[in-house]
């Protein structure tokens, strides 16, 4: 009896395992075995092929440092830059989150449930390798985006293998470790890939070299910012970047999305960012853009004629933090910035 049960288990586990790695192809996978009560990683760097991982014999080995009290964790391996995969660290994640980010054009390849409320998403943004520093800035540019963890953005950060436990205590659920579940595996790039490799290639998620308040003293006069020509990506990145930062999804289960649009033009008139660069952010980066408004055009206009009134501007969705820096406008930057100056 025991042996059916440990076998069925087993079969299990390899079950999760393949389709996770069926949806996150590689040649290579490190695997790290992490003790949750010392903290200690189980001697030995493990490089092993989707193959090697799906053999009852690693498979066991591996159920068994598991159930010793061992994270299983993984990472597509390429030496010393990212595979070309990206992971996001979601906690207490809004159920629609995989909607929104298919909605956005950055749909992940693979969505785990780490524990009841906690997600891990990869989204596969190159089949070529990347360089530590642009896979950062996208890990990055995403987890402001969907409210991720920032600490979790690294390039090579590891996320949880499926079929396995999560022994984190707080994490138990009348005293059993909840399992690694796949809610969601389709091999591909996200739809806007693309897009994202650009933003990182161009400098479009260096916030903190250009952070600053008009109020703090900028040394760019408004008079003298330059906004170059807006493209499609770049409104989608403005304007997410902005509902990254007030946690818009994670606060709010079924946004108004036309009170956000007037806090977005607030925020980018307050830096003296053109009336039609900023309807061109709200036209193209709002989501499902026009919705229900019969002429978008005089939306734009009466959206934009109250945010600059903002004494007769009704009560915010939400309060901005204080310590939410805005951005200076770079007055030599190129037409492949234009995300740089509005966020």
């Amino acid at each position: 009896m025991l042996a059916a049960v440990s076998d069925r288990g087993l079969f299990i586990t390899m079950q999760a395992i393949r389709r996770q790695l069926m949806a996150m192809p590689c040649d290579l996978y490190s695997v790290h075995l992490i003790h949750h009560a010392s903290k200690r990683a189980f001697p030995g760097e493990r490089l092993w092929t989707a193959s090697d991982l799906t053999r009852s014999a690693v498979v066991r080995f591996l159920r068994l440092r598991n159930s010793e009290g061992c994270d299983i964790y993984i990472r597509p391996y390429a030496d010393d830059q990212n595979a070309g995969y990206i992971l996001l660290d979601l906690d207490h994640a809004n159920p629609k989150i995989l909607e929104a980010m298919c909605i956005d054009g950055h749909d992940p390849c693979v969505l785990l449930r780490t524990s009841p409320g906690h997600l891990q998403a990869w989204i596969h943004v190159s089949t070529l390798p990347l360089q530590p520093g642009e896979a950062t800035a996208i890990g990055k540019q995403l987890a402001r985006a969907y409210g991720a963890d920032l600490a979790s953005t690294d390039w090579r950060h590891l996320g949880r293998l499926a079929g396995f436990t999560n022994r984190k205590p707080q994490r138990c659920i009348r005293g059993f470790a909840p399992w690694v579940r796949v809610l969601h595996a389709h091999a591909g790039l996200a739809r806007l890939a693309n897009d994202l490799l650009e933003s990182a290639r161009t400098g479009m998620t260096t916030a903190d070299a250009v952070d600053c308040e008009p109020s703090a003293g900028c040394r760019t006069p408004r008079s003298s910012r330059v906004v170059p020509a807006l493209t499609e990506a770049g409104a989608i990145f403005v304007y997410q970047r902005w509902i990254g930062r007030w946690q818009i999804r994670q606060r709010f289960a079924q946004p108004d999305w036309s009170i956000v649009d007037l806090w977005v033009a607030r925020q980018l008139l307050r830096l003296s960012i053109p009336t039609e660069q900023v309807k061109a952010v709200l036209r193209l980066g709002s989501p499902h853009f026009p919705r229900d408004h019969a002429d978008p055009e005089d939306y734009l206009h009466r959206t934009l004629t109250r945010a600059t009134f903002s004494g007769l501007s009704p009560r915010p969705v939400c309060s901005m933090p204080a310590n939410t820096p805005s951005m200076e406008i770079d007055s030599n930057a190129s037409s492949s910035s234009i995300g740089q100056q509005m966020i």
